[in-house]
């Protein structure tokens, strides 16, 4: 393998992993990175309901970062230079390394401040009201809508009762198992 194949293979790796995670998205729980799948941030948890506002500096985003800063001026400075091999592997890896030192600087700096972990009263979403964009059929599932901390977001609901419900109809959730809401008509509830 020649150099210039070894610093297009960093980058184009590099490359591949950041667009990867770009796509599959950063999540703030774990501590390790999927290859085939999806990208963890790892944040420490700190104690019930906080997370520790730290992150390793070998972390997958800034080691992709690396590979790909790396295995582009390498090449570059190799296939576009007279220097030297080891003036361009040292020039290579000290891109790299700031390459690096820059995306976990924006993870530390600029993302994690903004970090914490829901409490399980956020999430909670009995009497919650509601709107249903699937219908339900009797004793069928559907799904609605509802809005929580500021994000829209569905769940698939079927009626209390087993009634059937238009799609349109507001409704409160009454109780939240396994996965489905259970729900009923805001017009029949008694206030």
């Amino acid at each position: 393998m020649t150099w210039e194949l070894f610093y297009l293979v960093c980058f184009v790796l590099g490359l591949l992993l950041c667009v990867l995670s770009l796509f599959t998205g950063g999540h703030g729980h774990g501590g390790h990175f999927h290859f085939g799948g999806h990208s963890h941030l790892h944040v420490p948890h700190g104690g019930h309901g906080q997370t520790s506002n730290s992150v390793s500096p070998f972390n997958a985003f800034s080691l992709t970062a690396f590979l790909c800063w790396f295995g582009a001026v390498g090449y570059l400075l190799r296939t576009h230079s007279g220097l030297f091999a080891p003036v361009v592997l040292l020039l290579a890896s000290v891109s790299g390394l700031a390459g690096g030192a820059l995306i976990f600087w924006f993870l530390a700096s600029v993302l994690l401040p903004h970090e914490r972990a829901l409490t399980a009263e956020e999430t909670e979403i009995t009497g919650v009201v509601a709107r249903v964009t699937g219908p339900l059929h009797r004793d069928g599932t559907g799904e609605i809508i509802y809005t929580q901390l500021g994000a829209r977001r569905s769940a698939p609901a079927r009626s209390e009762d087993g009634t059937a419900i238009e799609r349109g109809a507001e409704v409160v959730v009454l109780r939240y198992e396994r996965g489905i809401a259970y729900v009923r008509p805001w017009s029949d509830m008694d206030l």
